[in-house]
């Protein structure tokens, strides 16, 4: 009689420490991997301290009315995404320790000219840019200002430095995105590459999060000039710059031991004009554009934590808002969403996550549309922020997923790279408008008068004057893309590569 044999069970680790050992390979990466990690941390503490602040400092430091501020900030983004184009064949060309060098200097003198701008009097500002030609530069723009009915156009010797500096500013932060996704490829093997990426990603929510917390220090723990937070970010820009000498020694590929370098291909390469004219031939790139428009207005949000909540926060709970514990709630969120909720929704539909993310970010804005003012005002913002960070945990890395799956195989860069289009019209549409969406409802009242917050908590705005009517209307416009996007979850979806895959197996 033969003993029956007991089945041997196998205990799967748990999803989420399976995830955190993902990380571990990155052991076989060298020092040039961790020391382009320290500058981005770096980097993106100033990026996100500069960004979280410049909407305010543009009105109160320099001048800006809410609707100029609005321009200011429009002109600045849009060049920043615009040099993002061109900047990947110049950091092709000059190397990544030449183009962080550049970078860096860069962002640390355009820095240093807000610094100046903000820090410096007008009669000095005066003495040292009126030989360089500013007062025709302010002379004009007070004319294009007054004869389009606008007021508070650039009227000051610090408003334009800060404007030209902003200016000067913005291609060198394009630049230095190119210069990291070329840098974690090089620095890692193909082993590595995905958890390069990722601890990448992971780095610079933490930046964010420094770069909100730099900001309530300076301006309400240490009660220092806002100009400062600027200062904090060329700091950072030097020290980057040092680091870029001290451990960026190679710029050769990294290869892993059991790897070998990728031959080089003998099949001729098909022009730029060519690829582009084939994408834009095909019924999956129109339905991948069509699908992009749709979730836009989500993505749209994120401009808003720029453009429009600073401002908000500072009016409806009051001049000593915490904006930069507000601003720095979402990366944080992010960092433990990625750890806790990645390795779970990867078990689900890659288009079901997409939408049902979308849809869950477009309730934070709803959320914003409940009346509160003062300390009220924190609640309604932080259960927004967890809101839409559960939403975008969710969605956004299932964006790339879709993106993947729907675009022809070897026509997967020419979608990443068109798909910035879309993004980059609505980026600039919402930025023009932000402005006159604050100057309509939510305003800033003369000095002296009650702010915003007083008059809300005595009942003397309408609900249709007030920010609550404006989140509303935010909110129904950003619905509409997630719901039609359900809607035609078939035809979204037709010829994507997974469902090839499962029909296959």
């Amino acid at each position: 009689m033969t003993q029956a044999s007991t089945p041997v069970s196998t205990v799967r680790p748990h999803p989420i420490v399976e995830y955190l050992r993902g990380f571990a390979v990155l052991r076989e990466t060298r020092l040039e991997y961790w020391g382009l990690q320290t500058i981005n941390l770096l980097d993106m503490s100033a990026y996100f301290a500069l960004t979280n602040i410049i909407i305010v400092m543009l009105s109160e430091k320099f001048g800006y009315s809410d609707v100029w501020a609005g321009y200011v900030w429009t002109i600045f983004s849009a060049v920043v995404s615009l040099t993002m184009f061109v900047m990947g064949a110049v950091t092709d060309r000059l190397g990544i320790r030449r183009s962080l060098t550049v970078s860096m200097l860069g962002n640390a003198l355009g820095r240093a000219g807000l610094v100046a701008a903000g820090l410096l009097s007008e009669e000095t500002l005066r003495a040292w840019t009126g030989p360089l030609g500013f007062d025709a530069l302010i002379g004009a723009a007070a004319e294009l200002g007054g004869r389009l009915g606008v007021q508070n156009a650039v009227v000051s010797h610090r408003a334009a430095l800060a404007f030209i500096s902003l200016l000067f500013l913005a291609p060198f932060l394009g630049m230095s995105t190119t210069v990291y996704q070329a840098g974690n490829r090089r620095f890692t093997t193909a082993r590595s590459r995905s958890a390069g990426f990722n601890l990448w990603y992971v780095i610079m929510n933490i930046g964010a999060f420094v770069g909100g917390a730099v900001l309530d220090i300076v301006r309400l723990v240490l009660r220092w000039d806002m100009t400062h937070i600027i200062s904090f970010g060329v700091i950072c820009s030097a020290l980057g710059l040092s680091l870029t000498y001290l451990l960026i020694r190679t710029e050769e590929q990294l290869v892993g031991p059991d790897e070998t370098p990728a031959p080089a291909s003998d099949a001729p390469k098909r022009g730029v004009l060519h690829s582009l004219g084939t994408v834009l031939r095909q019924p999956a790139f129109w339905r991948f554009i069509a699908l992009l428009a749709l979730i836009v207005s989500v993505r749209a949000i994120f401009i808003y934590l720029h453009a429009l909540y600073p401002k908000y926060w500072l009016r409806v709970i009051g001049p000593d808002a915490w904006i930069g514990f507000l601003q720095a709630f979402n990366p944080i969120l992010v960092i433990f969403g990625l750890v806790l909720l990645i390795p779970i929704l990867q078990r689900f539909s890659v288009y079901g996550m997409l939408t049902f993310g979308a849809v869950i970010s477009t309730l934070s804005l709803f959320v914003l549309v409940i009346p509160a003012w003062g300390k009220a005002a924190y609640i309604t913002s932080i259960v927004s922020l967890l809101v839409l960070t559960v939403g975008e945990v969710i969605w956004s890395p299932r964006l790339n997923e879709y993106t993947a799956a729907i675009a022809p195989r070897g026509q997967e860069g020419v979608y990443y790279g068109l798909s910035v289009l879309p993004w980059f019209v609505a980026k600039t549409i919402v930025s023009l408008l932000s402005g006159h969406m604050l100057q309509r409802w939510i305003p800033d009242f003369p000095p002296g008068e009650p702010i915003l917050r007083d008059r809300l908590a005595a009942g003397q705005i309408p609900f249709w004057d007030s920010p609550s009517a404006l989140f509303l209307i935010l909110g129904v416009v950003t619905m509409v893309g997630p719901i039609l996007a359900i809607l035609l979850r078939d035809w979204f979806t037709s010829g994507a590569r997974w469902q090839k895959d499962q029909a296959a197996a």
